[in-house]
């Protein structure tokens, strides 16, 4: 049976050693591509990351795949309808990042409330001018948590141990969370109406597709904070922008951007000569403005790594492949 691993580190591949041998095991460090996927055709399971987006004419090149182990929590980077309609097994990692995700989202919610880039750029600069350097205080704020599911809860117990009342949005109500660690669930509006700090923690769905659109933002408290360690698509990059502009944001945090790809493959974009469809050209240059504002700090899709998570995520995902492989599918979401 032949079993690829993509996208891996040489320390992925030194973890991946109990499958060798087993198998047909083969690890690579490039993602899954149209040119990488022909080296691997007769591929019954394959492991990848955020980095690989397995659209349908991509997973046609599988015709005797069984299983996707995605090594991350989200799926919007499957075609999870084409897995249905083929029989295709699809398992992630749900747990891994519990701690990790939400951590970075309160290191970047501190970097903006305490202006940390812009002061440690002046300092390398010998400028120890405190003008404009003012920040905002934590303790005694509202925290609006969007998504109650394992990172957000754990983003709640945060903001609880810095002082801040915390509230949440949940199509699904944890009320026995909400009571051990000490928070509301409010509707969408409410939240987003008198929360100084905004956190999101949901998963990509059709339903959560620009979630935080124009309106939603026209809604939200002025001079508040927005911090997004899930999926840039559930910002609208152009509503995002004016928010920022307007003053209705106070400033962001962001690990993801809307156009996140877009930025990533530029080169390749103007090396392949692909034109833009007008939506995409006009995330691509919010994204490229939001990059030049200060008050905005964003990092590479950054949250996940840490040497604990990363290893808990490997772990998981050959446990994943060898439950499959026994017959009783662990982490399944298809």
């Amino acid at each position: 049976m032949q079993i690829v691993v993509f996208e891996t580190e040489d320390w992925e591949e030194r973890g991946c050693e109990r499958l060798r041998g087993l198998h047909d095991f083969h690890c690579t460090r490039e993602p899954l591509t149209p040119e990488t996927a022909k080296q691997f055709t007769e591929a019954k399971v394959i492991s990848v990351f955020i980095g690989s987006q397995l659209t349908s004419p991509l997973l046609k090149a599988f015709p005797r795949l069984t299983l996707i182990a995605t090594r991350s929590t989200g799926v919007d980077h499957i075609d999870l309808e084409y897995c249905r309609e083929r029989g295709i097994r699809v398992c992630n990692v749900p747990d891994y990042g519990d701690a990790t995700v939400a951590e970075h989202a309160f290191a970047l919610l501190l970097s903006v409330a305490r202006k940390i880039p812009e002061s440690l750029a002046r300092v390398q600069r010998l400028d120890f001018d405190r003008k404009q350097l003012r920040g905002i205080e934590l303790q005694g704020r509202r925290l609006g948590v969007l998504g109650t599911g394992r990172i957000g809860r754990r983003a709640a117990q945060i903001g609880r141990g810095f002082g801040m009342e915390v509230v949440a949005y949940d199509k699904r109500q944890d009320d026995e969370s909400a009571r051990a660690i000490g928070f509301v669930y409010l509707s969408l509006q409410e939240l987003l109406a008198t929360s100084d700090v905004v956190t999101i923690h949901l998963p990509a769905t059709p339903q959560t597709l620009n979630l935080l659109d124009r309106s939603a933002f026209a809604s939200m408290k002025r001079g508040s904070i927005l911090i997004n360690t899930a999926r840039g698509n559930i910002v609208d990059a152009e509503a995002l922008l004016w928010a920022l502009q307007t003053g209705i944001l106070w400033g962001a945090g962001l690990d993801v951007v809307p156009g996140e790809p877009l930025l990533r493959d530029e080169a390749e974009i103007l090396r392949s000569r692909r034109a833009l469809a007008g939506a995409e050209l006009k995330t691509l240059l919010a994204d490229h403005l939001l990059l030049r504002m200060q008050n905005v700090i964003i990092t590479p899709h950054n949250a996940y790594n840490t040497e604990a998570a990363l290893h808990r995520i490997i772990q998981t995902t050959l446990d994943n492949i060898e439950a499959f492989l026994a017959g009783a599918p662990r982490n399944a979401v298809v």
